[in-house]
């Protein structure tokens, strides 16, 4: 009964003592940046030259950067991104096929791992010596696996279209 009581009294000190410091010690963040974040996709795949995407919305919030330099949103959220920062921007170089994923040639996959070092997700399976493969829930459509594997086996490929993300397309006004 002794050590119940003295591990609770324990606890309980203990996490007063956090609850105390994590007030008196907390860092506040920059309200625009956390905005510009937020409406960036997230996948942290560094496409943009920046370390993830808050050091990203950093860069656009101080002006380092542009509105349009991240790639997996495309256009819809350069736009977003440019309203937010009250920029104007010139979408001829934002270049926006839709929403890709990778996917593994088995004939071609020869099982080296290289492109499971540089997934930001984790999207890729596989074993040395084994075939791969991308699990499609997982997978940003980053690319960063495709240009460091040594057979060509990964490719970008247009997300195939399901019942979870059909939409119905606008019609053509009159």
């Amino acid at each position: 009964m002794i050590a119940i009581l003295s591990l609770t009294l324990l606890g309980a000190a203990l996490g007063l003592l956090l609850g105390i410091a994590g007030r008196l010690l907390a860092v506040e963040a920059n309200a625009d940046v956390a905005g510009v974040e937020s409406l960036l996709p997230g996948t942290n795949c560094g496409q943009c030259g920046f370390p993830g995407c808050a050091g990203a919305a950093a860069a656009m919030v101080s002006g380092a950067a542009p509105p349009g330099c991240c790639p997996p949103g495309g256009k819809a959220v350069a736009l977003a991104l440019a309203e937010k920062l009250g920029v104007s921007l010139d979408l001829s170089s934002v270049v926006d096929e839709g929403p890709k994923l990778a996917v593994v040639a088995e004939d071609l996959c020869i099982g080296c791992c290289r492109c499971l070092k540089y997934c930001p997700t984790d999207a890729i399976l596989g074993a040395p010596k084994q075939i791969h493969n991308v699990l499609k829930e997982a997978c940003t459509g980053c690319a960063a696996c495709v240009e460091h594997c040594p057979t060509e086996a990964l490719v970008m490929q247009p997300m195939p279209v399901s019942w979870q993300h059909w939409v119905m397309p606008k019609p053509a006004a009159a």
